[in-house]
């Protein structure tokens, strides 16, 4: 490992983007520019071959057997709560510490999202609060898999089926993680994708999908999602339009054939930051020995974030924060009346986390020169 010395880092001013999106495309921009224009060659700009082919070739990498390309990741929350026939009346037990979406998706079919702490050491839902949340109105478990670490879905899956209760999971961020050695995709009843550009499989604009272990769920995903129907100018139900584009499908089978070793580098990141970080006072990522992340984000904890943050920005490092305001914070859900009081771990997290630079891209004196600039600050 390269360590630039403390000398070296004080006199250069080296530009480090949080996220290199740009440099992603680059490293395979010959294998993508020939399947964009495969696509635009063959005429076929809504569904067809493309988004066929990618469907099953990712079900398959999820070792689930059906996948259903969408339009985002948000829809593919909100369709697969509908296939579940959720709705008004019904409570949906979702994660206090979490990206608005997961909450957004159960407002949207007018049930009511149920929020639950998170484990103070893996920030995804603690498991052992579930129970207590669970009332003759919840009709789904939504666990998120947070910063690419898998929930621990055993216990979970272990009180849905105690209580007749389905399991819908969040894997926005978690493309290729696995839990106790197998792949996030076909644990719960749903799993649902997003392939926004930032992510660790992402397309070139918005992409979503779900994975299925169920014919029936995929099937009823899939006539939602194109406008209630499985044959032209025949609807069954009142579905929307939220089909994965041809285009971005074609771009996701080129990276699909990468996502591992992309996911390796980012392991190596996150083993560079987790040995040079471990004697300052930053809480480092905790991993469960069952779980075998994929690094979407390296999130560390500080009592003096905002303080960190500008140190580490003034020398031309990105970093960001995921995510500032817990949900039930947010204006969208004043409605609720809460304050920091009803969920204090989910808000204590938001003040303490801080985002560190991390993807495929980003190279080891890169990684390196971040770490002095942190262990700099102290």
């Amino acid at each position: 490992m390269i360590i630039l010395s403390k000398l070296q880092t004080r006199r250069q001013k080296i530009k480090i983007p949080f996220l290199d999106l740009g440099a992603a495309y680059r490293e395979l921009k010959a294998e993508i520019d020939v399947a964009v224009l495969r696509v635009m060659n063959s005429g076929w700009f809504i569904l067809g071959p493309e988004v066929d082919a990618f469907e099953e070739e990712w079900a398959k990498y999820c070792d689930a057997k059906h996948a259903v390309g969408l339009a985002n990741g948000l829809d593919a929350l909100i369709l697969g709560l509908r296939a579940l026939d959720v709705g008004p009346g019904d409570e949906v037990i979702v994660p206090s510490n979490t990206y608005i979406a997961t909450w957004l998706a159960v407002s949207a079919v007018g049930a009511t999202p149920v929020p639950v702490e998170p484990d103070s050491n893996t920030y995804n839902i603690d498991t052992t609060r579930i129970a207590a949340a669970i009332t003759s109105k919840t009709k789904v478990i939504l666990p998120v898999h947070l910063y690419g670490q898998p929930a621990d879905m055993d216990p979970i899956l272990n009180l849905a089926r105690q209580h007749g209760i389905w399991v819908v999971e969040d894997a926005a961020q978690a493309h290729g993680a696995y839990y106790k050695k197998k792949r996030i995709g076909g644990h719960g009843d749903i799993v649902c994708w997003s392939f926004y550009p930032g992510k660790n499989l992402g397309a070139l604009g918005d992409g979503g999908a779900i994975t299925t272990n169920r014919a029936d769920l995929a099937d009823k995903i899939k006539v939602l999602s194109n406008y209630g129907s499985r044959t032209k100018y025949v609807n069954e139900v009142q579905g929307v339009n939220s089909r994965l584009d041809p285009i971005q499908a074609a771009v996701l089978r080129v990276k699909l054939k990468y996502l591992d070793e992309w996911t390796e580098r980012r392991r190596k990141i996150a083993d560079i930051y987790t040995k040079a970080l471990k004697g300052t006072d930053l809480i480092l990522p905790y991993v469960p020995d069952w779980a075998d992340p994929v690094w979407h984000l390296y999130v560390v904890r500080s009592n003096d974030r905002n303080a960190l943050q500008r140190h580490i920005e003034a020398s031309g490092i990105g970093t960001l924060i995921h995510y500032p305001i817990p949900p039930h914070m947010q204006e969208a859900y004043a409605g609720l009346r809460m304050n920091n009081d009803y969920f204090p771990l989910a808000s204590q997290i938001a003040d303490e986390i801080l985002s560190l630079p991390i993807g495929p891209q980003m190279e080891v004196q890169q990684t390196s020169h971040v770490c002095n600039v942190i262990c700099d600050s102290g």
